[in-house]
């Protein structure tokens, strides 16, 4: 209901009431704070009192002598008016039209009144409000029209605040029905549990008091609340279920079934307004997807880290690499099977090791091919010197010439073998200083493998030169045996000593060539190479001579000169 205004005497009484009362406290705080005597206090309160009463005397002595020249002016004007009446010889009719327009005055006073009466109950809630017009008062001692035009004035701002508040109730319930549908719930049963005069089926004026409007916030702002609790869970279930999709490497088919959860992750909650879209079904089942998911996960992290773990370890295997160790390996295997484990870090840490595996095998691609040459040069080097140590390998066999191709081929592989080892090294070393760590092959350093290598092919290239030269000491020396014993009697020895002299005697000095060689043959191995081509020299001279009488000597002789010739003519050539 509207407030009216008090009359200007009554408001100019309280004013001075509450100001006079204010400046007493304000003198009271005074005289606290400066010590006022008691007695001081109270002939000053006295004095004040005395003033004001003399005030009110004056003013109500002013307001009944305007009081008195206003009751002879009207007397006044009533004599004249009389008079007026009686001159013109109407006495009842100005009395009937005055009273008509009265009641009319009236009427309208009690119209306006009424409508103030009943907007003021609609908005003070009062459900059982009697309209009847006969119940309104009205003062009739004051029926101008100045104070009718402020009833229609207090009348129209009623009527704009009704509006006001039934826009601001149909907001709200429009609020609730778009909540109330994208939650999945029924807006008029909590429509009507604000107030069931809101349910349109109850066919009554809306209630528009403050009380509906608040409860109306309320509920707005509880299903706002739920709206955004439910959207955060939704989020909190999409990301879980996109993390076991991930880990668990889901199929397609799997992950559209909920395709609509992940969708949510990239709106809030203003955003979402889809009918159905934060149901507690949709909640529900994305729960039990996860909860889903989760207990096949620890099964599936085994089963994808036996992958990966699979996956690492042929890299390594491939690229001769150091493997992570099997006990580790396991302690993981254990912690899975408990759970006691963050999967998205596990499988995020094997893939970084997957990754940086990867990235070593192509740092290690150019040195493993070399490696694989070597490894082949080196079969064959071994092949080689199994080939050279058999004693029928130029005999007439089946499949003897292939094996006399391989062993071409195998030479000419085995020759390039220390350049190939060279340069191997120098990769390796620059590999090595590049990554600060020793390259590994099958958990050796390959270095030391290639500086073992050397030294082993170093050792065997010195005892079979040692070997080979006790082989032509020993055919030497049976070869001078066999020649003395096949020396002429002492009869014949006059006969012929023309022939000794013009024959013989240029072996003697073969002889001292050869036991002169044969000594040097093990210290230099290009001196050895000189001397033995001066040793199938000198044998062609004297079998073209007819020196020895023996012509297998010379022959001998020269398959074990060229042996010695080609065991330098290339490393670990038979």
């Amino acid at each position: 209901m509207g407030s009216f205004q008090a009359p200007p005497g009554m408001r100019s009484s309280a004013l001075l009431e509450t100001s006079c009362g204010y400046l007493l406290q304000e003198l009271q705080m005074i005289w606290n704070e400066v010590g006022e005597d008691q007695s001081e206090r109270e002939k000053v309160l006295l004095e004040l009192e005395q003033e004001c009463l003399e005030v009110y005397r004056r003013k109500v002595d002013r307001a009944n002598m305007s009081r008195a020249r206003l009751h002879q002016e009207l007397a006044e004007s009533e004599a004249e008016f009389t008079h007026l009446l009686l001159s013109l010889g109407e006495r009842s009719l100005p009395g009937r039209e005055m009273r008509l327009r009265k009641e009319e005055r009236v009427n309208q006073f009690r119209a306006v009144q009424g409508q103030i009466q009943k907007i003021s109950a609609e908005i003070a809630g009062q459900s059982e409000y009697d309209d009847s017009i006969t119940n309104v008062k009205v003062n009739e001692n004051d029926l101008s029209l100045k104070k009718l035009e402020e009833y229609q004035n207090e009348l129209q701002r009623l009527h704009n605040e009704k509006n006001n508040r039934l826009q601001q109730v149909e907001k709200y319930i429009a609020a609730v029905h778009n909540l109330s549908a994208t939650l999945g719930m029924e807006s008029s049963m909590i429509i009507t549990k604000v107030h069931p005069s809101l349910n349109e089926l109850c066919g009554i004026s809306k209630n528009i008091s403050d009380g509906i409007l608040a409860k109306l916030n309320s509920t707005v702002e509880s299903l706002q609340e739920e709206k955004q609790k439910r959207l955060e869970k939704l989020h909190q279930l999409g990301k879980a279920l996109k993390n076991l999709w991930s880990l668990m490497d889901t199929s397609y088919g799997d992950r559209y079934l909920f395709s609509h959860v992940i969708d949510q992750l990239s709106v809030s909650s203003a955003e979402v307004s889809d009918p159905g879209s934060l149901t507690l079904d949709i909640i529900q089942q994305a729960e039990a997807e996860v909860k889903r998911l989760d207990q096949l996960k620890a099964s599936k992290m085994k089963e994808l880290f036996l992958k990966k773990q699979n996956e690492l370890e042929e890299i390594c295997n491939k690229s001769h690499m150091e493997i992570p160790s099997r006990s580790e390996m396991e302690n993981i295997l254990n912690l899975i099977n408990t759970g006691e484990i963050d999967y998205a870090e596990l499988l995020m840490s094997i893939d970084e090791q997957i990754s940086r595996a990867k990235e070593e095998a192509s740092s290690r691609k150019s040195i493993m091919e070399k490696v694989e040459k070597w490894i082949l040069a080196r079969d064959e080097e071994r092949w080689l010197e199994e080939y050279s140590m058999d004693e029928n390998r130029y005999s007439v066999s089946r499949g003897a010439h292939r094996n006399l191709r391989r062993a071409e081929r195998a030479r000419v592989m085995v020759n390039k073998i220390p350049a190939l080892v060279d340069s191997l090294m120098a990769k390796t070393k620059s590999w090595e200083e590049e990554r600060r760590k020793v390259f590994l092959y099958d958990e050796v350093p390959l270095l030391a493998m290639l500086e073992e290598y050397n030294l082993s092919r170093q050792e065997r290239e010195e005892e079979k030169q040692r070997q080979r030269m006790k082989k032509v000491q020993s055919q030497v020396v049976v070869e001078q045996e066999n020649f003395t014993t096949s020396r002429p009697s002492t009869s014949n020895r006059r006969l012929s000593n023309k022939s000794l002299n013009g024959g013989f005697g240029n072996a003697s000095p073969l002889n001292r060539r050869l036991s002169l060689s044969i000594q040097q043959l093990g210290s230099n191995g290009k001196s050895s190479v000189a001397l033995g081509t001066s040793f199938i020299k000198e044998g062609k001279k004297a079998q073209g001579k007819r020196i020895f009488p023996r012509p297998n000597f010379t022959y001998q002789l020269r398959d074990e000169t060229a042996s010695v010739v080609s065991t330098f003519s290339g490393p670990l050539s038979p």
